[in-house]
């Protein structure tokens, strides 16, 4: 594993080589507050998973792509990630990352009523990635993602929650709070600086 490590907030820790994001209720428009300031010059790979309908006609990757500066995709069977790209959970399949960082999709059983969910995303993601990895759970109606976050947190990866009380409905991230101490829990607004200092050349 990659030793590179960058410097966040006075803090020396390890690069991380991915970005997740998951949200439900409200996920929307805290997503796109969270991201249409990132330049297109973004380095990392942002992975984005909303809880939408089990149906194939969501719109989620043409609405933040006409907003934000990184071009967005729905994330593909088998594709590698790279670097500067916004992929977007597909409606209706459960995403993964394969230790190749690739994406795998399944049709298993929904969790927490969901699929996608973020758990399983989070959860396969902290073992691809383990350290080199950053994750914000943001807005949501239930615990989704809670577990997931806590997986990353024990692998060493760089946990980030919304401060519930700037989120719609704060019960995701409250959900998280219960489980683990993450490295930082902010509103949106300044969640935006974080990631643009994730976005800096290694030490």
């Amino acid at each position: 594993m990659s030793g590179r490590r960058i410097s966040l907030r006075g803090r020396l820790r390890p690069a991380p080589e991915a970005l997740l994001i998951g949200a439900s209720a409200g996920g929307v428009d805290a997503l796109l507050q969270l991201l249409q300031e990132l330049p297109a010059s973004y380095r990392l790979p942002v992975v984005c998973l909303l809880h939408v309908p089990d149906r194939r006609d969501s719109l989620l990757a043409e609405l933040l792509g006409r907003r934000l500066q990184l071009p967005v995709k729905e994330a593909e069977d088998k594709e590698y990630l790279r670097g500067g790209q916004v992929y977007v959970a597909p409606a209706g399949y459960h995403l993964s990352i394969e230790a190749d960082r690739s994406f795998s999709l399944s049709r298993e059983a929904p969790r927490h009523y969901a699929r996608p969910a973020i758990d399983i995303l989070f959860e396969s993601a902290a073992d691809a990635y383990r350290e080199h990895l950053a994750a914000a759970l943001l807005t949501g109606a239930n615990e989704d993602g809670a577990a997931g976050l806590l997986a990353i947190h024990r692998r060493g990866g760089l946990t980030l929650v919304q401060e519930p009380t700037d989120a719609l409905v704060p019960v995701m991230p409250e959900a998280a709070l219960a489980l683990l101490k993450p490295d930082f829990v902010l509103p949106i607004s300044a969640l935006r600086g974080v990631l643009s200092e994730l976005d800096v050349a290694s030490c």
